[in-house]
């Protein structure tokens, strides 16, 4: 990480995330979506979202981050539906017949059925990660910790259960990550994820987005949402040292937990734009985490994910700088 930061030159606001068969790239006014349609040709079409929070409130710290990840959800859902019509149409993924359940769907709410689909989707997986990540841990801790330390007072139980849970949903996160990317369409995703951080950091060295410049790059990014991830778990557990144990109503406290949600997603918002921004021993220690977590979710890309890379990444680099962060030859 440090060799790399040495020959940055400079830090962007550009960010993306891989799609199925191509990359999404998000600059400071256009985002572009660029998927591969066949051997030789990369089909490319800006999108866009009107965000939902314009008021000053919610670009305050800690605020801003909560607004962006849902406005980011949103512009990610809909590049993610854009690759997927464009592979399918070029017979890059197997369209399956629907079943009867998806034709009455279909015929119930026709074009609005994606929406539809993407809500319950967003609902089932909110109430999954909740699930895992805050009621699962909580629950065991009282069921399986608890009874062998009754005589502890509230101050040691109290740490001892926030270093139980938030080990527990390291475990669960990176267990989960290492299970979904032996798939073959999720190993495809990754790879364009490495594509994606590798043209990222080409442009940040002031490098001519080309295959071989880019092919050299490292795929480790500060500014990622892996890392964004595993930073707000961390975050998690620090809160949770604050958090009561109520040892008469344990529900409270995954309740408690879940009503700090966004506070702890905010925080780990402006924890990544730290790590983005500055190099330094704090910030290093704090991307470490997440730059591990990254060994599993980019991987080397091949020549084609690169062009793609490159192709978004391209449209969406503004004439008047107005993308750049810092500049690195000034400023650390």
């Amino acid at each position: 990480m440090k060799k790399q930061k040495d020959k940055q030159k400079r830090i962007t606001s550009i960010g993306g995330s891989a799609l199925i068969e191509g990359i999404m790239m998000r600059g400071p006014k256009r985002t572009t979506v660029a998927c591969r349609v066949n051997e030789d040709t990369i089909y490319t079409e800006d999108i866009e979202v009107k965000p939902l929070f314009k008021a000053k409130f919610w670009k305050l710290p800690i605020v801003r981050g909560i607004a962006g990840m849902i406005d980011s959800m949103r512009l990610s859902y809909k590049a993610l539906g854009l690759s997927a019509d464009k592979a399918m149409e070029a017979g890059l993924v197997e369209e399956e017949e629907p079943s009867k359940f998806e034709k009455w769907l279909d015929d119930k709410f026709g074009d609005k059925l994606m929406n539809v689909i993407m809500v319950i989707a967003t609902i089932l997986g909110v109430a999954l990660a909740v699930g895992l990540f805050i009621v699962l841990p909580s629950m065991l801790f009282t069921w399986l910790i608890k009874p062998l330390i009754t005589d502890w007072t509230e101050e040691p139980t109290r740490l001892l259960q926030s270093a139980f849970e938030g080990v527990l949903k390291l475990i669960l996160f990176f267990s989960y990550m290492l299970l979904v990317s032996q798939t073959k369409d999720i190993k495809r995703v990754f790879k364009y994820h490495g594509a994606e951080h590798k043209t990222i950091f080409c442009y940040e060295n002031e490098e001519e987005l080309t295959v071989e410049n880019v092919r050299k790059q490292i795929r480790f990014h500060p500014r990622c949402g892996t890392s964004f991830l595993v930073v707000t778990l961390i975050v998690g557990i620090v809160v949770g040292l604050f958090i009561p144990t109520f040892p008469n109503m344990p529900v409270l406290r995954p309740l408690l937990r879940l009503l700090l949600l966004p506070i702890m997603v905010g925080l780990g918002y402006e924890c990544i734009k730290l790590c983005g921004k500055y190099d330094n021993v704090f910030t290093h220690i704090l991307a470490t985490p997440g730059l591990w977590a990254q060994r599993i979710t980019t991987k080397e890309p091949d020549d084609e994910m690169i062009e793609c890379a490159i192709e978004a990444m391209k449209a969406v680099i503004p004439d008047d700088g107005s993308d750049i962060v810092n500049d690195c030859s000034c400023a650390s």
